[in-house]
């Protein structure tokens, strides 16, 4: 009993160091807890830790016993009782430590554990703001691409409303022309009439003095 309780301290005190030295055997030793303690592994674990707690109440006990039988017999104790008494005390206080040990190990396994996840959650809350600044570095990069596209384009509808202003002063000013051609050609048209009247009033005229002289000629002869 007492070299298993040995071995055991041995073993729970190699998993201490193995937890305050950063080793490879350290993510092994982790890895392996974390499988023990899924499942039934915590309540094999419990059941073992209540039965050593309990065989130390009693080793408790008989030494106890033990120690009230000496003051009983006024200090007259047997060596039985006496290897007996030390032995008991030996077991119960390596058992005592051995339950002391595996519940350092259990939250030292326990912090560590915390510690990972806090790392994590830190090095995934990092990532965000990372990839936030960078997307607001890049929304900035956007902006300003953006309102030179707008400065540009607005650049251009200046030049086409300046465009569209001497446009519509030409289109006035051929407007206004085509106006001033279409009185003058009515002038033009009007003219033209006149003077057909004018020339059929002569060509009239002709044909009459013509007719005139004709019949003058005529009674001459």
């Amino acid at each position: 009993m007492i070299q298993v309780l040995f071995s055991v301290i041995f073993a729970e005190m190699a998993l201490i160091v193995m937890f305050v030295f950063k080793t490879p055997l350290r993510k092994l030793v982790i890895m392996g807890l974390d499988r023990i303690k899924r499942g039934r592994g915590p309540i094999v674990v419990k059941t073992i830790g209540g039965t050593i707690f309990v065989v130390m109440l009693s080793t408790i006990y008989s030494v106890v016993s033990i120690r009230k039988r000496w003051i009983d017999e006024d200090g007259n104790i047997t060596p039985t009782d006496q290897i007996l008494m030390a032995q008991h005390l030996l077991e119960a206080s390596l058992m005592g430590f051995s339950l002391f040990l595996a519940l350092m190990v259990d939250r030292l396994h326990h912090y560590i554990r915390e510690l990972r996840i806090r790392r994590k959650s830190m090095e995934a809350v990092n990532k965000q703001n990372r990839g936030f600044e960078d997307g607001k570095n890049g929304a900035c990069d956007d902006m300003k691409s953006l309102e030179e596209e707008a400065s540009a384009l607005r650049l251009k509808i200046k030049k086409l409303e300046l465009c569209l202003e001497e446009k519509a002063r030409e289109t006035s000013d051929a407007e206004a022309n085509s106006v001033a051609l279409k009185k003058q050609s009515e002038n033009f048209g009007l003219e033209n009439d006149s003077l057909l009247e004018d020339n059929q009033n002569l060509r009239a005229q002709l044909q009459a003095l013509d007719q005139r002289l004709s019949s003058d000629t005529k009674k001459d002869s």
